[in-house]
């Protein structure tokens, strides 16, 4: 055994030898260390906190948020509200997250139409209101969110709320001059300053054709859905506005 002093040198092959050892030492520890830190779970879970001033059950944290509301002349309450929104979350941890807040407020998932994926998840829901649901995607690192909630009693009341398994189309024609609307192999006309006029139409998707005098008609097309209530407009100077889902 050799005594090493202070000032001393340790002969040539201890010097190889305590190197050898020290650099084996080295790499066993970092490939344990390695091992160790790669299996570890997370310390924390993403945990989502509720704003409590949003219209709909949203996330406090997110890069993008947006309500929208559809609303009918003479009814003051919504008949239709969406909340568009992305959060730097992980999907699965927005979907607990709103399991968890829609439950608190009394919505029952439905199993019409459920599907859930890793970076896609859609479910319906009765709420107290009427209707709702919920679209989750993975995008841009983070999860969107698309919540709708519809109101039955403020479609009834503006009578756009279509007949079970039925749609509704409003047809409205604001312009100074007579519009026809032609779909379904059906065609109505609108003088100007008249009401509108609905109409009740099967789940599918429908081409129809605008057409106002001095103008080129416009043809769109519209799928609709069961339960859904749209409207298509003419507007004041005689064109053709985008559908707009009522309800």
């Amino acid at each position: 055994m050799t005594t090493m002093r202070h000032g001393a040198q340790a002969p040539a092959r201890w010097q190889l030898f305590a190197c050898g050892l020290a650099l084996l030492a080295s790499c066993l520890l970092a490939a344990s260390a390695g091992a160790f830190v790669s299996n570890l779970p997370p310390l924390f879970s993403a945990t989502l906190t509720l704003d409590p001033d949003a219209k709909l059950p949203a996330p406090t944290s997110f890069s993008y948020r947006g309500i929208h509301t559809t609303v009918m002349p003479g009814v003051e309450t919504p008949l239709r509200t969406r909340l568009e929104a992305r959060v730097p979350a992980e999907l699965g941890d927005v979907l607990t997250f709103y399991r968890s807040e829609l439950g608190k407020l009394g919505w029952q998932e439905r199993p019409e139409g459920a599907e859930t994926a890793a970076d896609h998840v859609q479910l319906a829901f009765a709420s107290p209101l009427g209707p709702a649901a919920l679209e989750l995607a993975r995008k841009d690192g983070g999860t969107a969110i698309h919540l709708v909630q519809k109101n039955a009693d403020a479609a009834a009341r503006a009578n756009v709320l279509p007949e079970p398994g039925r749609a509704k189309l409003v047809f409205s024609n604001i312009s100074g001059t007579d519009a026809v609307l032609t779909i379904d192999a059906r065609t109505v006309t609108r003088a100007a300053g008249t009401h509108a006029v609905s109409l009740d139409l099967a789940p599918g998707k429908y081409s129809y054709e605008l057409r106002v005098p001095e103008r080129s008609a416009t043809t769109k097309t519209l799928t609709v859905a069961a339960g859904d209530a749209w409207e298509v407009t003419v507007g004041r100077d005689g064109e053709a506005w985008p559908p707009l889902q009522l309800y």
